[in-house]
């Protein structure tokens, strides 16, 4: 067979084995998606399962109780969401009619500005706004059956909370079965790099978490104190973004200038949300970043967009969330593997060129 054959038909098949490769990932996300949930958060609370362990409590006890942990940790946090997305709806028709002169401004600055004109932006029949302020008019509606989704996926939240306590109870039984996949004469080596590999996972997963967290602080501190409504809300949703870069931050700036500036109109609401992200996004990329997360794995903003893109499309918002995660473990697990450390090189920001 010819170079130009072979290539046309690896070519192919790994384009049919991707294809087939995400269709599975679609249909297979009710049974996939609760078990690397149930991944990820064993491994954030592994490091609190192994004190427990070295201060005489029983693998049984201890996993139980990281379990419970994060399930109260889920609960709160479901709380605070539910109750911060309770207020925004019951403020909605005030918050309607507070944009709306705002919103005229804007379309009026539009057409005077530019070649779009009333039917280019969408404006109803009666003259009286934009086409997607119609849509924000059914933000209620919208924003109650989110919630009963949300609901819903802590239904089967709950069975990743079974998947946590089987894997960390029985997480040696799991190592040594990933062992024992390789030769005798590479075992040892293959120990040391899950050890290495898990551990690096570990301290990325909580230094991701931390990391968010803090953001959240800031934003709550500073987004509270320019006056916006629901600053909560808004701090953890642009805490959240903040995983994706450039992109991220631009959203959660977005969502508070429309939540906070369009809503009251005052330039110190303005000047106070300029600040408070731009203060966020500094302390987030010279202490808060290095300090934390430090270099375990830095991964490269274009293949953490695509990721969140794949995830989207592929499990929804679930995916989303799991695809950074996912993406750091495979990078990490792919630097510390020789085999793999090409692909390690091209997802990591920060690598060298050849392994040391």
């Amino acid at each position: 067979m010819s170079q130009g054959k072979k290539i046309l038909l690896n070519s192919t098949l790994m384009f049919v084995g991707g294809y087939f490769l995400f269709t599975g990932l679609v249909e297979s996300k009710g049974f996939l998606a609760p078990v690397l949930t149930g991944i990820i958060l064993a491994l954030v609370v592994l490091p609190i399962s192994r004190k427990m362990e070295k201060a005489g409590m029983g693998r049984g006890i201890t996993s139980f109780l990281s379990t419970l942990l994060i399930f109260l940790f889920s609960l709160g946090f479901m709380w605070l969401i539910s109750f911060q997305v309770k207020s925004f709806i019951d403020d909605w028709p005030q918050i309607q009619e507070t944009m709306k002169p705002k919103v005229e401004q804007l379309r009026s600055f539009i057409i005077e500005q530019t070649p779009l004109n009333d039917e280019d932006l969408g404006i109803s029949d009666e003259g009286e706004e934009f086409s997607f302020i119609g849509a924000l008019s059914d933000k209620s509606a919208k924003a109650l059956g989110f919630f009963s989704q949300t609901i819903g996926f802590f239904g089967t939240y709950l069975l990743v909370f079974i998947y946590i306590f089987f894997l960390l109870n029985y997480r040696d039984k799991f190592k040594k079965f990933i062992v024992l996949l390789f030769p005798d004469e590479k075992k040892k080596e293959i120990k040391k790099v899950v050890d290495k590999s898990g551990t690096v996972v570990q301290e990325y997963l909580m230094g991701t978490l931390l990391l968010m967290l803090f953001l959240a602080i800031g934003y709550s501190i500073g987004l509270g104190l320019t006056g916006i409504d629901n600053f909560i809300l808004v701090s953890i949703i642009a805490a959240f973004l903040t995983l994706i870069p450039v992109v991220g931050n631009i959203i959660g700036f977005s969502l508070a200038l429309i939540l906070g500036y369009l809503t009251t109109g005052e330039t110190s609401v303005l000047i106070g949300i300029i600040i408070t992200f731009s203060v966020a996004q500094m302390l987030e990329n010279y202490v808060l970043q290095p300090f934390i997360i430090g270099d375990k794995v830095n991964l490269h903003p274009f293949f953490v967009i695509l990721a969140v893109i794949l995830g989207g499309a592929t499990w929804g918002i679930i995916g989303m969330i799991l695809a950074i995660p996912f993406m750091a473990i495979i990078t990490i697990i792919s630097l510390n593997v020789p085999a793999l450390y090409p692909f390690g090189f091209l997802f990591s920001k920060k690598a060298h060129d050849k392994k040391s």
